[in-house]
């Protein structure tokens, strides 16, 4: 990983910078629907689900350009060219830029040790954006009904759950929009309670470390396309076929005999365990969806990618950073078959 030592002579020149960038696309987790919009919830027992609440209200549309250091953690080449991943923090005061410092270095060791992002770390460039709030922690924190006065407005028992933990969106991709560019943006919040959201800004606990799993989940649908492999909360799948490419509603022999999605997979061993085949029950449906093995990272916390969700998301790194593909995804040398 990069040092800070070669890189601190650009925190200077970066910060300065005023030109605003595109944000992502919304991901999985943002879908809305008049007043109401779709999160995933992550739970401390690594399962996800997706639960539907109501809109939190947007804030004024910001003017100018806000006042902030960017900090490069890993600093690889032009932003044109790598993955920018950016970290904006809340809740944390001036007297705390140090502990939220350390908190977004571990998040980024966190997600090296997944397969592929640490056999890959030479394509992303990551940034740390200083958020400073007038006042430390965050909203419902440790019990509902504190409110504290932060620049991001994160809070837990976000649309009535309590480990929920949301924050202002626009606000947070306006401040993350100082970096060079941005690709996907986390917000951490000062706070060692479990907790995230999915969303245009995936939210994590930045003292809690369990809830760093949450980040390496959230690319894999912002960044490689890849769909939800759990299966709730809904029964018979009745739709088409989806256009995610870890998901489908045709079973192993039918997917080998028609070379759909992942049939060249079928039968090889999985990071995530046991070998490709076909698993009823993804994309929110119980039976009519298959997955190609029993659980992912896509599916639960903790896990791996799968191997067809693997090569994905080698692929999309190297088509974001270089323009590469390659035939199998990851090169077979950094083929470890788990985080």
């Amino acid at each position: 990983m990069a040092a800070r030592q070669r890189l601190s002579v650009l925190a200077v020149a970066v910060a300065t910078l005023g030109a605003l960038v595109a944000i992502a696309p919304p991901g999985h987790g943002t879908a809305a629907s008049g007043d109401t919009e779709v999160r995933e919830v992550f739970s401390p027992d690594s399962s996800i689900t997706r639960v539907r609440i109501p809109k939190r209200r947007p804030t004024a549309e910001p003017l100018g350009i806000p006042s902030a250091d960017v900090v490069p953690i890993h600093w690889t080449g032009p932003s044109n060219q790598r993955l920018d991943l950016v970290f904006v923090g809340d809740g944390y005061t001036r007297d705390e830029l140090g502990k939220y410092h350390d908190q977004v270095v571990r998040r980024w060791q966190q997600l090296l040790e997944v397969v592929p992002f640490g056999q890959l770390e030479d394509r992303f460039n990551v940034w740390q954006v200083n958020v400073v709030s007038p006042e430390s922690g965050v909203d419902n924190d440790p019990v509902r009904g504190i409110s504290r006065n932060t620049t991001l407005d994160m809070g837990f028992w976000c649309g009535g759950l309590e480990r929920l933990l949301c924050v202002d969106e626009r606000r947070a991709q306006w401040y993350a929009a100082l970096a060079p560019e941005v690709d996907q943006v986390v917000a951490l919040g000062n706070t060692t309670k479990y907790g995230g959201a999915g969303g245009r800004v995936a939210t994590s606990s930045g003292g809690n470390e369990q809830a760093g799993q949450i980040v390496p989940h959230e690319l894999g649908h912002s960044l490689g396309g890849l769909a939800d492999e759990y299966d709730y909360p809904n029964d018979l799948y009745r739709g088409t076929e989806p256009r995610e490419v870890n998901v489908s509603i045709h079973d192993a022999r039918t997917q080998q005999e028609r070379r759909l999605k992942w049939h060249r997979y079928i039968g090889r061993p999985s990071p995530d365990g046991g070998l490709v085949g076909a698993f009823e029950g993804a994309y929110y449906h119980r039976r009519g969806v298959y997955r190609p093995t029993e659980n992912s990272l896509m599916r639960s916390l903790g896990r791996p990618f799968n191997l067809p969700g693997r090569d994905v998301m080698a692929d999309a790194i190297l088509r974001k950073a270089d323009g590469q593909r390659q035939a199998g995804g990851l090169p077979a040398v950094a083929h470890h078959g788990a985080h």
